[in-house]
């Protein structure tokens, strides 16, 4: 029976429209089943569930089935999905849908007009193939679109007003309706609507002026009914809220099945690990299929509350979970393990000398700790915990135990009061921090904001502030939550997660690892530090210096510029995984531990590690020293630490038997859910500190906390104030900052340092004062400077008057200062921010410095600046006209006024022609009224000297002048060959001398020395000679035979070849350090011409190791930088030293080191190791005279590289004539088995028609 449902009248809310404009209502029949998709509309539909229970209501005979698939920031034709998701239709097909609710159009409008016919193209292509479709077997779907709602605006200065946003919406609606009228199918128009809505309404209706309220769900929800149906909704009572509470009861089932979390282990690559036969994918669909069964329990409870009555819900029918058989029993009869009691524990650990240890608190005094995993300590000095008992997410057929916990300790006795409950039942919660007078959590796939408004220590406001935070990988989903000295919440996410974010400005997706970071001001979110794989830890120091750390490979950056650029190590990794990071800060402690960073380390050596922050010029590094903590107990797992109100430090103890995600089933028995214990590490003598108390107190007196030593009480008074109004924070934060003095800089009394987090709460606020940066910058400690410098970098554009005051930090003696004015520049344009770079330049550089003057020369587009300067009639500043002839193209220097300086500039370029060359030389000449070849030999002597010179230019200047004219300057030629300090200059000295006098002087110098001897050789090719029989004569024999007194025994007849040798390791599990490989035998041996990758294809995807060894010639002394990209982990070694470690599994990743090699041949070896899947390795270089370039293969060599008679046959064989000789010898040698590479090639030169006939 089809019912179909005409208008009624209920007052005068919803009045009669234009009935030649309505369409007949949507029809629906007994047992639909009604799916929803699209985008984060669709998606927070579910969570209010207001249309689905207004449905429900109006049908509550028709026992209508809902299930939810929308699906954050999804669009038409992009809706990523972690691996083995499924896609739409088998969705839909899942949920056997007559009816689709479409919700798009909000990202695409984003793009803006211009792809306006894409979309329509798009909407067209999804309607018609959605209508080929029968998802419940029988019937093509019934299709309702929906618009985007209008952008509302909130009149916040924090967010856009949507003007701009709501032209692009409206004409997206417009043509969603063009197209639905085409097809025939049913369109909502909510765009219209919400224009009205939003004016009729006193309150808003969005948390962000795009996405709803939940009253503001409800208003769309009626206004949705009346559209389909032309009825208005049902009045509110107290059935309806009943009914509303069942939908909601169901939705939670359903999002917990379609969301659920750990998705890489359901139905991705990690679901296929199999222990006994059994696999993760075997246990965790049974439990979706258990979810399946409790929602239709729950569909069945709304039915009945629809028809006036009610439905007790048993789960009797849930299918069985399968047992899982572990695979690490324990020492127990039912192969558990034993575990220590917390106080038993302590007695397994060894701590830093004179510090000492107490339990804190643990599962034996208050059973909800169980499974801490981060912490963090309020504004109150309460401690707060997130537990996991559920890990790796929540068993359908347990109680829901995940919580947000408070520890208090109002006694000052070391340990916890009680164990207050503030959230519970929440879902995997991986992180969280204080912020806006509640609390951000992250429970992914979505990020809460939860407030306790009456006191009680409970959260009564709970608002999903962002949703789309990736569970896919859910240990390794959104973790080491913080708010940055900017106001951004930061946190870590790990590979196998897709991030897909709608905010008020743009859509952002992400598959990369790293740090990412979200505004809860502007709901605005972005990559911010690229680390991976599995990123875990992320702090920020004193000075707001930032370093993140790598969970899975252990190793750590410096996070040197951030704007998704990274990454750089700043430590030598010794341990792994690392699940959390700090930073000790306190006066409790020595001053020898003060702004030490720590490591929390849960395999192998389980404890704390401990290490000493140094800075060097621009650089951050830290170096181990004595660990905090180590334990014995196999069982402690520290996770996080956190400084506590009264100055101690708190490390969280995970404590379970089994750790990692990998190695065990998912639902291994022996993954305990029981226990979890907070430990407190003390130094006994040192007084403890008074726990501030700052929630509520008036706002100067919680600025009075700013003068604290420890980074942390100052910390915790910017997020307190983070909560309260603010313009009247502005207002006592300028008061109080107008008392200090930065030059104040006390141990107990910082004026400096509490100017500086004055300015940091500015920067939350989102209130740039450039007042306050210049004042703050004024500080004598160079970090406290630099700080300053970079809020003033992420204010950018949004202040005036900063050129003083950044030009003052371009010419700072300290290092970091300028490196912070560099990347502060980025945020501004023109001259001026270019001047910046101009003058960082012009002063003495390290690497870092170097680092970031390549980044902002990129983002400022430098080079372009230049151009424009050059052009124009403005005085050059004397760093810019120093940058310019240091960077400048040649026909931007031949635009300058024509000096000394000036020519020189152009004889040191690598791209200048041979005339531009010649003629820079002739002017040069004149102004110094000396002889071109004087002035050339020079500048060749000087070059030789010079990382990055144009020597061989220069030198191929030399050698191309008039014999005649070459003779005038043979001494200081021959002094080029006999003394230089490189073999380039020498090479080219032979070469100048061999064309000005012939070829026997030079040759008797040479033989006096292999080394020489080698030099000359290798100058001959260069060279072309009128009379060339001489040197032919000398160098023939030498392709057989040394000279008496060049000869070493071994007659210079070492065998070589060219390339790399290389040795296979199959299967391999461990590092591939040298050190690892050299006491491993190797699977087999080959050669190679290069670094390339080389196994059967049976292993290729495999677990196998590689290892590379040769000799690398280097021709011009100098700095090199080498680049080692791989998939997976790899290692770059110069002279037995380590260069690059680029270990540990990941994707494609290059790094780079850079190392002073002379003249001559260096031991090289590359290592490679694949873990699984796709083997990748790129090796390149650049040095002086060439950019970035794979390494040329004729300068790799295997065992003891080139032979002098290697090189004599290549100078003999360039020699022109003599082919009848040359063919002779070369065969000779071949039928010999003597320099069978060298004579080859030499033979494959020789013109064939030369060869005899025979």
């Amino acid at each position: 029976m089809i019912f179909l449902v005409c208008y009624v009248c209920f007052g005068s809310l919803y009045p009669l429209r234009d009935t030649l404009a309505v369409e007949p209502s949507l029809l629906l029949q007994p047992g639909n089943h009604i799916a929803y998709i699209g985008n984060t509309m669709a998606d927070r539909m579910q969570h209010h569930g207001w249309l689905e229970t207004y449905l429900h209501a109006l049908f509550p005979r028709h026992a209508l089935t809902f299930r939810n698939l929308g699906f954050a920031a999804d669009q038409v034709a992009e809706r990523p999905r972690s691996a083995n998701f499924g896609d739409a239709n088998q969705w839909l097909t899942k949920c056997k849908a007559d009816v689709v609710f479409c919700f798009f159009g909000y990202n695409e409008a984003l793009r803006g007009p211009s792809k306006l016919p894409k979309f329509e193209s798009e909407l067209t292509k999804m309607i018609r193939e959605m209508r080929s479709q029968q998802y419940q077997g029988q019937s093509p779907p019934r299709l309702v679109l929906f618009s985007p709602i209008a952008h509302e605006n909130l009149s916040s200065p924090h967010l856009p007003d949507g003007k701009q946003n709501n032209e692009n919406l409206k004409q997206y609606t417009n043509a969603m309706q063009r197209v639905c009228s085409e097809q025939g199918v049913r369109f909502v128009d909510l765009f219209t609507t919400s224009q009205a809505l939003y004016q009729r309404q006193a309150q808003p209706l969005t948390i962000n002026g795009i996405h709803l309220t939940e009253s503001g769900n409800k208003l769309f929800a009626a206004e949705i009914i009346h559209q389909l149906f032309s009825l208005p909704p049902p009045k509110d009572s107290g059935q309806l809220t009943k009914l509303r509470d069942a939908v909601l009861e169901k939705n939670f089932y359903w999002f917990n099945r379609y969301r659920v979390v750990d998705g890489f282990n359901v139905y991705g690559a990690r679901s296929k690990l199999a222990w006994h036969g059994q696999s993760n994918a075997d246990v965790m669909r049974r439990e979706m299929e258990v979810f399946d069964v409790m929602t239709i329990n729950r569909d069945q409870r709304v039915w009945a509350i629809a028809q006036g009555g009610d439905l007790t819900i048993a789960d009797d029918n849930l299918p069985p979970l399968l047992k899982v058989k572990t695979n690490k029993p324990g020492p127990l009869q039912d192969e558990s393990f034993t575990y220590l009691g917390g106080e038993a524990a302590i007695e397994k650990m060894e701590v830093a000398d004179g510090m000492q240890v107490n339990l804190f608190a643990s599962e034996e005094q208050f059973p909800r700790l169980v499974n801490p995993v981060q912490m963090a300590v309020d504004p109150d000095s309460r401690l707060w915990a997130s537990v996991w008992p559920s890990y790796p997410h929540w068993n359908p057929t347990e109680p829901r135990r995940d919580a947000l916990v408070i520890l208090p300790d109002e006694d000052r006795d070391g340990k916890a009061d009680a164990c207050i409950v503030f959230a519970d039942e929440l879902n995997s919660v991986t992180g969280f921090e204080f912020w806006g007078g509640g609390v951000l959590v992250a429970a992914p796939p979505e990020i809460w904001f939860l407030k306790d408004t009456d006191g009680d220590d409970r959260a009564d406001v709970k608002i999903r502030m962002l949703q789309g935070v990736s569970s896919a990988d859910i240990h390794h989903t959104a973790n080491a939550m913080l708010i940055g000295p900017d106001g951004w919440l930061y946190w870590s996410r790990g590979v196998f997660n897709i991030a897909n974010f709608e905010t008020p400005t743009t859509t952002y997706r992400s598959k990369i690892s790293g740090v990412h970071r979200f505004n809860p001001r502007t709901f605005e979110v972005e990559l911010h530090f690229p680390i991976g794989p599995n990123p875990h830890g992320n702090v920020f120091d004193r000075w707001g210096f930032q370093f993140a750390n790598d969970g899975t490979s252990g190793k750590g950056s410096y996070v040197n510029i951030g704007k998704g650029i990274g990454n750089k190590l700043w430590f030598e990794k010794r341990v792994r995984p690392v699940a959390a990071t700090g930073i000790l800060s306190s006066s409790h402690f020595p001053r020898g531990n003060e702004g030490n960073f720590l490591i929390c380390n849960t395999i192998g050596f389980l404890g704390v590690l401990q290490h000493k922050v140094n800075i060097r010029g621009a650089d951050i590094t830290a170096t181990e020293i004595e660990p905090i903590l180590v334990s014995s107990d196999e069982n402690f797992r520290p996770v996080d630490l956190e400084i506590g109100g009264d100055g101690a430090l708190y490390i969280a103890d995970w404590h379970n038997a089994l750790i990692g995600h990998m190695q065990h089933n998912m639902r291994d028995p022996n993954r305990d859910h029981e226990h979890g214990r907070i430990y407190r590490v003390t130094y006994p003598g040192r007084d403890l500190l008074e726990p501030p108390k700052m929630k509520g107190k008036p706002i100067p007196a919680v600025c009075e906390f700013l003068f604290a030593r420890e980074n942390s009480t100052r910390y915790r008074a910017r997020l307190e104030l983070t909560g309260r109004d603010s313009q009247e924070v502005i207002a006592a934060v300028r008061a109080f900052a107008a008392r200090l003095d930065p030059r104040q800089d006390a141990l107990d009394r910082d004026e400096a340092q509490a100017l500086l987090e004055c300015l940091w709460i500015f920067a939350e606020q989102r209130s740039p004062d450039m007042d306050l940066v210049k004042k703050v910058f004024q500080a004598k400690e160079p970090r406290v400077r630099a700080a300053a410098i970079r809020t003033l970098g992420q204010w950018g554009q949004q202040v005036d008057d900063w050129e003083e005051t950044l030009l003052a930090a371009a010419s700072d003696s300290s290092a970091l200062v300028r490196a912070e004015a560099v990347k502060a520049a980025v945020s501004f344009s023109g001259r001026m921010a270019a001047e910046i770079v101009f003058e960082v330049a012009s002063r003495p550089l390290d690497p870092e410095l170097k680092t970031v003057i390549t980044y902002a020369d990129t983002r400022l587009n430098v080079p372009a600046v230049i151009h424009a300067l050059v052009r124009s009639d403005k005085p050059l500043s004397s760093a810019a006209h120093n940058y310019i002839l240091a960077h400048a193209p040649v026909d931007d220097l031949l635009r300058l006024k024509p000096t000394e300086r000036v020519f020189r500039a152009i004889l040191a370029r690598h791209e200048a022609t041979p005339k531009q060359l010649d003629d820079a030389l002739s002017e040069l000449a004149t102004m110094k009224r000396a002889q071109k070849n004087e002035i050339l030999i020079d500048l060749i002597e000087q070059s030789s000297k010079k990382m990055g010179s144009n020597l061989a230019r220069l030198g191929n200047l030399l050698i191309q002048k008039p014999s005649a004219s070459l003779q005038k300057s043979v001494n200081r030629i021959r002094s080029l060959a006999e003394h230089g300090d490189s073999a380039a200059v020498r090479r080219l000295g032979y070469a100048g001398w061999l064309k000005a006098s012939g070829s026997s002087d030079p040759f008797l110098t040479a033989s006096r020395q292999q080394a020489s001897l080698r030099d000359f050789l290798k100058a001959v090719p260069t060279v072309r000679l009128r009379n060339s029989d001489e040197l032919f004569t000398k160098i023939r024999p030498l392709i057989f035979a040394l000279p008496q007194n060049l000869s070493n025994g071994s007659d210079g007849i070492d065998l070589v070849q060219q390339g790399v040798q290389i040795d296979l390791f199959y299967p391999h599990t461990t590092g591939v350090s040298l050190k690892n490989l050299a006491e491993l035998k190797p699977h087999s041996r080959g050669l190679s011409d290069n670094f390339t990758i080389r196994a059967p294809k049976a292993i290729l995807r495999n677990r196998f190791a590689l290892r590379f060894t040769g000799l690398i010639d280097i021709q011009v002394s100098g700095e090199y930088t080498f680049y080692l990209a791989s998939d997976d982990g790899s290692h770059l070694y110069l002279d037995r030293h380590q260069v690059i470690d680029n270990d540990g599994p990941h994707g494609i990743a290059e790094k780079s080191g850079s190392v002073e090699l002379s003249a001559g041949l260096h031991p090289i070896s590359v290592t490679y190791c694949n873990h699984k899947g796709d083997a990748g390795l790129q090796v390149a270089w650049e040095g002086p005279g060439f950019s970035k370039q794979a390494i040329p293969a004729n300068q790799l060599t295997v065992a003891n590289g080139e032979s002098l008679h290697d090189v004599a046959i290549a100078a003999l064989a360039s020699i022109p004539g003599h082919e009848e000789e040359k063919f002779s010898d070369f065969a000779s040698l071949l039928a010999a088995g003597r320099q069978r590479p060298a004579a080859i090639k030499a033979l494959s030169a020789l013109p064939q028609q030369d060869w005899p006939a025979n």
